[in-house]
C-alpha cells in the first residue's frame, strides 16, 4: 500500500487544529465545552470533545476527519458517550470554501425503528470562530436543522 500524501484537501482541515470553547443555545448557564483537536500527520484530524450534558451528566465524543483520495470526498465518523451509535460520514466542501457538508444516515429520532438522512456542516466563519449544525432531512429533500453549536479558539 501507498504512503498517504498530504493533499490540499488535508490542508483545508488543518484550521481545526487547536483548543476550543463549545456553547450552544442549550446549555445556557453552563461551563462551556472543550474540544481539543490534534492532526496525524496532516492526514486525520481527531478532535475530542468533553462536557456537561444539558440536564446533567458528564460526556465525551470523538469526531475524525480526513479526505480519501480514492473517493474524492472528505470521510470521518462520530461517536459520543450519549449513545451507543456511530455516525460515519462522506462529504465535501462548499464552493466558497467555507462550510464542509458531512452526510450520515443514523436512527430517526421521532421513530427509532427507522433511519433519516442527516447532514451536519462545519462552518468556517475565520480562524478563530466556527459553527457546528445539524440538519434531518425532511419528506420533501429539504434540511431541517435541529442542533447549533459555536466554537471560539482558546488563546
Amino acid at each position: 500500500m501507498q504512503q498517504a500524501k498530504v493533499l490540499k484537501e488535508h490542508e483545508f482541515l488543518e484550521d481545526l487544529v487547536g483548543v476550543w470553547d463549545v456553547s450552544a443555545p442549550e446549555m445556557t448557564g453552563q461551563e462551556p465545552w472543550t474540544e481539543i483537536v490534534r492532526s496525524l500527520h496532516g492526514i486525520w484530524f481527531v478532535a475530542e470533545g468533553s462536557g456537561q450534558m444539558p440536564g446533567g451528566g458528564a460526556a465525551t465524543t470523538v469526531l475524525t476527519l480526513g479526505y480519501s483520495a480514492d473517493k474524492g470526498k472528505y470521510v470521518g465518523t462520530w461517536i459520543g458517550t450519549m449513545m451507543d451509535h456511530m455516525w460515519v460520514y462522506e462529504g465535501e466542501v462548499s464552493d466558497d470554501g467555507k462550510v464542509l457538508n458531512l452526510y450520515t444516515t443514523g436512527l430517526d429520532f421521532s421513530d427509532a425503528n427507522k433511519l433519516a438522512d442527516y447532514r451536519e456542516q462545519i462552518i468556517f466563519h475565520d480562524r478563530d470562530h466556527r459553527t457546528f449544525n445539524s440538519a434531518a432531512k425532511q419528506p420533501d429533500g429539504s434540511w431541517k436543522q435541529f442542533m447549533e453549536a459555536h466554537y471560539t479558539r482558546k488563546p
